[in-house]
């Protein structure tokens, strides 16, 4: 159901109090990061940083998790139209299996965070501490109490879907463009009579 004008602005002012009151510190590059992608058993784990400026407002925003794919859809350009900078990247399953998938949810966000052209003067996380010398404020939930966190879940999980969508081409009949590589019911019973492609995370449970 659709938010109302007034539902909008009162779901805005709830998610932005965090940058409110940076901002109203002075701080006016505010980055929030955010990662999709931890859950699923095959493909990338996908990072965005949004910096928003301090006079936007981008109505219907919330957690990725919380919006329909066409609110998504709807909200990706507005998001890349209004922010001051944002940037998307990946870490694949080869180097998931590798240093494991907190660790690769870090480097990409630390990777999204690089291609930024402007420097944040703060970092928002969900809860997740980043090895950055910028001042940070990890934040448990963040996705649904910060439009930065918010935004950029938003770019991740969207960006990360259409690599999904992608591979699909490459590996029909594992319906990669349904379930995006989540453990769904579909996706384990197709690894269980077709086996793994190369895309699998063999350090999942469910690819050993």
């Amino acid at each position: 159901m659709a938010l109302t004008a007034e539902q909008a602005q009162e779901l805005w002012r709830g998610m932005s109090v965090y940058e409110r009151e940076l901002w109203k510190a002075g701080l006016t590059y505010v980055a929030g990061l955010d990662e999709a992608g931890r859950g699923p058993l095959a493909g990338p784990v996908a990072a965005a940083a949004v910096i928003l400026p301090a006079q936007c407002f981008i109505p219907g925003l919330n957690d990725s998790k919380k919006l329909s794919e066409a609110a998504r859809t709807r909200l990706e350009p507005l998001i890349k139209e209004l922010a001051l900078s944002w940037a998307v990247a990946y870490v694949n399953h080869c180097i998931i299996d590798e240093i494991n998938i907190l660790e690769a949810s870090r480097l990409a966000m630390m990777k999204a965070l690089a291609r930024l052209d402007i420097k944040p003067q703060h970092l928002l996380t969900d809860a997740l501490h980043l090895p950055s010398a910028i001042p940070q404020s990890n934040i448990i939930h963040g996705d649904s109490l910060s439009v930065s966190i918010a935004a950029a879940s938003v770019l991740a999980k969207n960006h990360r879907d259409r690599v999904m969508t992608n591979l699909a081409r490459l590996y029909p009949g594992y319906g990669f463009e349904r379930h995006k590589g989540y453990p769904t019911k579909e996706h384990r019973g197709i690894i269980e009579k077709w086996g793994l492609t190369p895309i699998h995370r063999r350090s999942f449970k469910g690819c050993n």
